[in-house]
């Protein structure tokens, strides 16, 4: 089974949209796509995963096809980063304002 990240997505992109989209390619076991916590709108990106011998053909076949008018970027998924903060990087200059 191969995770494939999918970006660039339409805000109207469904999960059923990128199903059908991939399974000429191989049985999708689950779609998602990601949406904003606070307004439940979709950020544009997911997640297909697919059973495929091959996942570079299906990238490499997927990568800039339209679907809603809008070119995929489709690239194998890396594993989430866990922890640290919360995104900003401290110089270290405590509370000083300059």
């Amino acid at each position: 089974m191969s995770k494939i990240y999918v970006g660039n997505l339409s805000y109207s992109t469904t999960e059923k949209d990128l199903e059908d989209h991939f399974s000429p390619f191989g049985e999708v076991s689950s779609v998602t796509i990601i949406n904003d916590r606070e307004t439940g709108r979709s950020k544009g990106f997911g997640f297909v995963e697919i059973e495929s011998e091959d996942a570079t053909k299906v990238i490499e076949a997927l990568n800039g096809q339209e679907l809603g008018g809008r070119a995929l970027r489709v690239s194998e998924a890396r594993e989430q980063q866990r922890g640290g903060g919360g995104g900003r990087r401290s110089s270290g200059g405590g509370n000083k304002r300059w």
